[in-house]
Order: C-alpha cells, then structure tokens, then sequence
C-alpha cells in the first residue's frame, strides 16, 4: 500500500522534473496525485509506472511504451492539451485557458 507522505515526495519529483525540461502537470493537484498514486501502485505491481489509466501487460517488453512518461506525451499534448491520463498539460491547460477534453487513444499495440 503506498502511503500519503511517499505519494507527495514522488509527486513534487515528477512534476519538478517535468518543469526543468519544459512540461506541465495537470493544475489539479488532487487529481494529479491520485494519477502518480496509480503510479506508483503499478510500480509495485509490475516493477515499473505505466500509466494507471491504461491496462498493462505486467511485461516490460510489451509495457515499455505505455511507462510513464509514456511515448504517447508529446502528441497528446501538442494535439490536444493534455496525455491520455491527463496528468500532463499545455501551457494553455496549465494556465486555464484551454479545458481538457477527451484524448483518444493512440495505443496500436493493445
């Protein structure tokens, strides 16, 4: 069972890390530490942070794309505002000024 105080640390990591290369996590922070506590429950479960809003594998190999951050980020962001999860955001979602809608899923491999 992951704890508050250890979803919190892994929280502020990840964000802070997202923000030194120029992303932006979701400007709600409780639903953004529900999403890194999905996080790290898969990590225990699987030994890696796929994304807790898709079905993983519990195969690395076939699960690598879909580790957070998942290769599907950038695109999500830049097309529509936000991932798949919505954990990270556009500078314009960050801001307010665009809501998040509905992203399609761009996983093939399923």
């Amino acid at each position: 069972m992951v704890e508050k105080k250890e979803i919190k640390k892994i929280h502020d990591i990840i964000k802070k890390g997202a923000e030194e290369l120029g992303h932006y996590f979701n400007p709600n922070e409780l639903f953004t530490l529900l999403l890194v506590k999905g996080l790290l429950e898969n990590n225990e479960r699987y030994g890696y942070m796929s994304c807790p809003c898709r079905l993983a594998s519990g195969i690395y190999e076939k699960d690598k794309d879909i580790i957070c951050p998942c290769d599907y980020r950038d695109p999500d962001v830049e097309e529509y505002g936000a991932c798949y999860c919505a954990l990270y955001v556009s500078k314009d979602v960050r801001d307010k000024r665009l809501p998040v809608g509905s992203i399609p899923e761009r996983r093939k491999n399923l």
